[in-house]
């Protein structure tokens, strides 16, 4: 079988109800971004292999999967799809709380970068926010299931939190933002 069907040469691609849509459409923005931070996300696992991130990285993918795969199917054409659970948003809190009783209190405002897994870290965290606001922008269009933008919102904390931890433990300095330069 081949990959190319030719029939998106028009701009438009199919979506599950079985019509087509615009590949700008607000459904393919949203899901289409979900896959843009998964993309990023196993960029940044390959350079957590080593550590306490592996496993998480995993688990955020499977959770990205199942919520794109929950933008990508309306309530009406499959309701019973299971919708993506706002439960799975309780493991990143875990994440990130253990990692806060670890790290230095934050005081002022600081800037991407650091180590390699930091700076990975934080392109995750601002793809996941336009995740975020596609999906929102989505849902003015059609209703979407509500746990999904929580998970969102939740998952660019976590990236927060992670990447100043992959600093700690790469012993770099968080960079502090420098008002006067």
């Amino acid at each position: 079988m081949k990959i190319y069907t030719k029939t998106g040469d028009d701009g438009s691609t199919g979506v599950v109800s079985g019509k087509r849509v615009k590949k700008h459409a607000p459904v393919i923005e949203a899901y289409g971004t979900v896959d843009e931070l998964s993309s990023f996300v196993g960029w940044a696992a390959a350079s957590a292999e080593a550590t306490s991130f592996a496993f998480q990285l995993e688990q955020i993918q499977n959770d990205l999967h199942v919520l794109a795969a929950d933008l990508a199917t309306p309530i009406e054409v499959n309701p019973k799809l299971g919708r993506f659970q706002v439960d799975r948003a309780k493991n990143l809190e875990t994440w990130m709380d253990e990692w806060e009783a670890r790290l230095p209190p934050l005081r002022q405002f600081i800037l991407p970068g650091g180590s390699e897994l930091s700076s990975r870290f934080h392109i995750c965290r601002t793809v996941a926010r336009r995740a975020e606001r596609e999906v929102l922008r989505f849902g003015e269009e059609q209703p979407v299931t509500p746990g999904l933008v929580v998970y969102l919102n939740r998952l660019s904390d976590y990236f927060f939190v992670s990447a100043r931890a992959a600093n700690l433990l790469a012993k770099v300095d968080d960079q502090l933002w420098d008002q006067t330069r």
